[in-house]
């Protein structure tokens, strides 16, 4: 199991856009949740053990936070051509079984990842009311196999800090997790 880290991209950089189609084909656009005080971007995928690991603790998560007013959106940029069990078929049943109550979407072009500058799964970004970036790491120390409870601890103080209108603390720690499927050049 390959260990990648986030690549910790610069606090303050701004949301980068996109438009991606859920596994029926509904289109969520960036500012569909301009409402809300804070959007969090996560980059996850059906295979990952990391993913899997984080999997019933990341849909309780998603459930209090979507309730408290956050934005909660899911990416799979992973190449489903070779990874066929990240295809958007896959995702639906997945989103179900999981309990996912967040957009799950599928990223083909894998431009959107690129934009976000995301490199595993799982990968959280975290923006403010104002769309700047304000966390980006770890949902918590837990790892498959580490006998660390998985808590989200480290997403949950972000998440809280943005929601009572302050900035979490600026000492993250790197989501780490399976490095993004990138397709082959063409």
């Amino acid at each position: 199991m390959a260990r990648t880290p986030s690549t910790m991209v610069p606090l303050g950089t701004p949301a980068p856009d996109f438009a991606l189609p859920d596994p029926d084909g509904r289109v969520h656009r960036r500012d569909d949740f301009r409402a809300a005080p804070g959007l969090l971007v996560m980059f996850i995928c059906n295979h990952c053990p990391f993913v899997k690991h984080l999997r019933d603790g990341l849909s309780a998560f998603a459930r209090e936070y979507v309730e408290r007013g956050l934005a909660v959106v899911a990416i799979n940029a992973n190449d489903a051509d070779a990874y066929p069990d990240d295809a958007p078929p896959a995702m639906k049943r997945e989103a179900e079984l999981a309990g996912y109550v967040f957009p799950y979407l599928y990223d083909a072009t894998q431009v959107v990842a690129r934009a976000y500058d995301a490199a595993c799964t799982p990968d959280f970004f975290l923006f403010d009311g104002a769309r700047r970036l304000v966390y980006r790491g770890q949902f918590d120390a837990s790892r498959p196999g580490n006998a660390v409870p998985v808590t989200g601890a480290d997403l949950r103080a972000a998440c809280d800090a943005v929601l009572r209108g302050e900035a979490p603390s600026p000492e993250q720690t790197p989501s780490l997790g399976c490095n993004i499927k990138w397709r082959a050049p063409s």
